[in-house]
């Protein structure tokens, strides 16, 4: 069973596209949508939840009022400013946490002398198995403003695995984060191919340089492919001078098509919608992904 990676160096690229196109050409594949922090895969694939379940990222504490003797040590030692101190009468205090701007840290819960801080796990966002018409899907929803997304990739890339192998599957795709942070880390590891999606762009390139040196790190084989290509050919020759010079290859460039949009308003992927030169041009680009994951 291959791991296939789609990932950007920048957003808007068009990578969650080329994965919607990847899953109506695949046979026999499982779909992962790892950008936990802006999910956008179901779009397109309109998936049917299956199973559900919460995601914990960390733990967060709570001041259980009953046994509070108000003793004022949590506040003194939280440094994140979480605990919250109220004037009740004059010179006496009640404490509470703000949950948002506690992080779990643990400390308040070591330092109260009366047991009355509770450290529960916290709530960070859920996890899906779903089907869709190309087959089976783990995807995640990441709540605003929460942390730990690196661990939530990690959960849907190992629950994609485990329906890959149950369901006796011979890939899974997987839609990354855009930018080389955590999520993407998380994304990439252990993966047999990355496929970095760029557009002819000088923020694009600087990115996908980025993107290529994280790849080249973690030893992972990455490709590229140049989306939008016509709209800034000197740009793209750029690009591909500068990948071939790193020994990374160009194994495909999609040109700029108004039909992907209109696509994506009917909820389809473009190879879906036409037959024409911009779907025949994600095919041949398919079919480089399949050879260079031999």
């Amino acid at each position: 069973m291959k791991e296939l990676v789609v990932i950007s160096g920048k957003g808007g690229t068009g990578k969650t596209s080329i994965v919607a196109s990847f899953a109506a050409l695949s046979k026999n594949s499982v779909l992962a949508d790892c950008d936990v922090d802006a999910a956008d895969l179901h779009l397109i694939l309109e998936p049917s939840i299956q199973q559900r379940e919460t995601f914990s990222g960390g733990k967060q504490a709570r001041i259980m009022v009953e046994n509070c003797v108000a003793c004022g040590k949590c506040f003194e030692m939280c440094r994140f400013n979480a605990v919250k101190r109220t004037e009740k009468e004059k010179r006496q205090f009640a404490y509470s946490i703000d949950p948002i701007a506690c992080e779990g840290c643990g400390v308040c819960v070591r330092v109260c002398p009366h047991e009355a801080i509770a450290f529960e796990p916290a709530i960070n966002g859920e996890w899906y198995i779903s089907q869709t018409r190309h087959g089976s899907m783990v995807h995640a929803r990441l709540g605003i403003a929460e942390e730990n997304s690196g661990k939530l990739v990690a959960i849907v890339r190992d629950q994609a695995r485990k329906l890959a192998e149950k369901e006796h599957g011979n890939m899974v795709i997987i839609d990354g984060s855009p930018g080389t942070g955590c999520p993407v880390i998380a994304s990439i590891t252990g993966s047999d191919l990355v496929l970095v999606v760029t557009e002819p762009t000088r923020s694009g390139l600087h990115d996908l340089k980025r993107v290529i040196e994280l790849a080249k790190h973690f030893s992972i084989p990455a490709a590229v492919c140049i989306n939008k290509w016509d709209i800034n050919p000197e740009i793209t020759q750029d690009i591909e001078h500068t990948m071939n010079s790193n020994g990374c290859k160009v194994i495909g460039k999609v040109r700029y098509d108004t039909a992907v949009t209109r696509a994506q308003l009917m909820k389809a992927s473009i190879v879906e919608y036409t037959g024409g030169a911009v779907a025949h041009e994600i095919e041949s680009l398919w079919r480089n992904v399949i050879y260079e994951l031999g």
